[in-house]
């Protein structure tokens, strides 16, 4: 357990360093900023990481460690993963007779201790470090892979110049494979979903897809560029002789410690072969039903459809608004050893165990629609349909959905209203999808808030007025002339982008039976949402307006995604 609010006043008003009413202000500003108290008072200028360091470590027992005077030792600091020390705040330094020393910012987490003892298999010293400085020790960390990239770019262009680029040689192919590793750990450290690789005239950029956005990161010489493609191929079995046609593949990397699918698509451009590669990290399974960001109202209408034992779920949204981890998310709560549950998917995200997964494949005839033809031959309680594409799809589902199966599946659609029309646009009987849709899901990701860096100010409303709509502004700000809202200043765990991860804002349309009513007289998706609204839906808007008020996003960001 950490140290306590009057524990924080013993250690700095008892050291004759602070006054009361200092520590007090400092003890509010900490609660508004979700900061500890020993951060407020350093950044503030009130204390230095010195003082402020030892007087901590001393309450918790430990020793003090001032990262600025130390050099990190990267074989002590590889061994714990860059998310569990940025998650944790702690950062290995050394080594010292056999044991590893890790500095943390709450010496008190007991349990992620033993979970480095267990992961390392060797015995711990635990000292105390101050925010501000392990924040600096870890951001000189991470620029380490960045420098490591440009200095293997660099010895690269010293090969090329000395005409040794076409020469066999075991030197310049360990380049080509360290590159390569490093490429894929710098987007599994810093949670990218996908790394680009794009050719341009004089050399290639290397970009990073996090949280939603493309970041440029590198450049690369031209030569390395066709060895890095090589290496890539090889890894994923695709054809090395080939450098006009589109390839698709998957390999599978070790990083920090853990088995990483990588999906790999190869197109030509103008200026070479570009590579995307789709990181499948672990880290996308983590999620639950209950963590993806749905209110309280909305969850209970999506259990409550999990429930039923036939009829539809179906999830819409843009490509990239997370469809398929919300549909995994219901399937994991439905995944019972007394449930078969199928799926047809392209491409299969993640393997589930215990789901019955296929993976479409076009050259050997195995569709979303013939495959679910099979699948409903298979005996299952549960059908997941990655994607509704087509008339005979959308048939195929909706009648398996009134036939006993509960299905779930995805669409292309801008909100929950829309995607019942478009039902029927493909061909399917208003009573069938009346009678087979239970719950709707619209939903889009905005960024959230970094939790380190976080901080709040005061914001005047004036401008939001003509961006939001006026029962929406009157609900959430009546006649307020500002709020308080929140923002990520920058930091080393989140880029000094000032966001950290994303949270869905979410649509849930539960069709009732005057919504149904409405999709028999094939009313259009403009009366039907108004009726939803009339019911309780709450609007994707209004969901990240929510999240605006409870500091987990940015109003910016609600505007991006979300704004009408």
């Amino acid at each position: 357990m950490g140290i306590t609010a009057d524990g924080y006043k013993k250690i700095f008003v008892g050291s004759g360093l602070l006054a009361e009413k200092e520590f007090s202000r400092a003890l509010a500003m900490a609660g508004e900023q979700g900061k500890p108290v020993e951060a407020v008072l350093v950044e503030d200028g009130t204390l230095s990481n010195e003082q402020a360091g030892r007087l901590v470590a001393d309450a918790y027992g430990v020793s003090f460690v001032n990262m600025k005077r130390l050099q990190v030792a990267p074989e002590a600091a590889m061994l714990i993963p860059d998310v569990l020390m940025r998650k944790h705040g702690m950062l290995a330094y050394a080594w010292k007779d056999g044991r590893l020393e890790v500095a943390m910012t709450d010496p008190s987490n007991i349990e992620i201790v033993g979970f480095l003892e267990k992961k390392t298999g060797v015995p711990i010293d635990i000292g105390y470090t101050t925010p501000g400085l392990l924040e600096e020790a870890l951001e000189t960390f991470s620029e380490n892979l960045i420098t490591k990239i440009v200095a293997l770019s660099d010895s690269f262009e010293q090969l090329s110049k000395a005409g040794k680029i076409k020469e066999e040689s075991e030197g310049q192919e360990g380049l080509v494979v360290s590159y390569t590793d490093l490429l894929l750990q710098y987007g599994y450290t810093n949670r990218a979903s996908d790394v680009h690789i794009e050719p341009q005239e004089k050399a290639s950029v290397v970009r990073y897809r996090i949280d939603g956005l493309l970041q440029d990161v590198a450049k690369m010489p031209k030569p390395l560029h066709d060895l890095v493609v090589a290496r890539i191929k090889i890894l994923s079995n695709l054809r090395t002789d080939e450098h006009f046609g589109a390839q698709d593949g998957k390999l599978r990397a070790v990083i920090e410690g853990q088995k990483v699918d990588v999906r790999v698509s190869i197109v030509p451009i103008t200026g070479g072969e570009k590579i995307v590669m789709r990181i499948l990290s672990d880290k996308g399974r983590a999620f639950s039903l209950d963590t993806l960001g749905f209110a309280p109202s909305d969850l209970a209408r999506v259990h409550k459809a999990a429930e039923c034992p036939y009829g539809m779920i179906l999830a819409t949204g843009p490509t990239g608004s997370g469809k398929t981890t919300s549909m995994y998310a219901v399937l994991k709560i439905l995944n019972k050893r007394d449930v078969n549950i199928q799926t047809i998917e392209d491409p299969v995200e993640f393997d589930i165990e215990g789901v019955n997964q296929i993976q479409v494949n076009a050259r050997t005839g195995l569709t979303f629609a013939a495959g679910l033809r099979s699948i409903v031959h298979q005996d299952p309680d549960v059908i997941m349909v990655g994607e509704i594409r087509d008339q005979e799809t959308a048939s195929i589902a909706v009648n398996s959905a009134m036939t006993g199966h509960l299905v779930l599946s995805t669409l292309h659609t801008n909100d929950a209203a829309t995607t019942l029309p478009r039902l029927l646009d493909m061909g399917v009987e208003p009573f069938l999808v009346a009678s087979s849709v239970n719950v709707i899901i619209a939903q889009r990701l905005v960024r959230r808030i970094c939790g380190v860096c976080i901080t709040s100010l005061e914001m005047s409303l004036a401008k939001l007025k003509t961006s939001i709509p006026a029962p929406l502004y009157k609900k959430y700000f009546g006649t307020k002339k500002s709020i308080r809202t929140y923002h990520g200043k920058g930091c080393t765990v989140c880029q000094h982008t000032g966001f950290h991860g994303r949270v869905g804002i979410f649509e849930v349309m539960e069709v009732t039976d005057s919504i149904r009513e409405l999709i028999t007289r094939r009313a259009d998706a403009g009366v039907m949402k108004a009726k939803a609204l009339t019911e309780g839906m709450t609007s994707m808007f209004e969901d990240g307006l929510r999240k605006l008020v409870d500091g987990v996003t940015t109003i910016e960001e609600v505007l991006r995604v979300a704004a009408d």
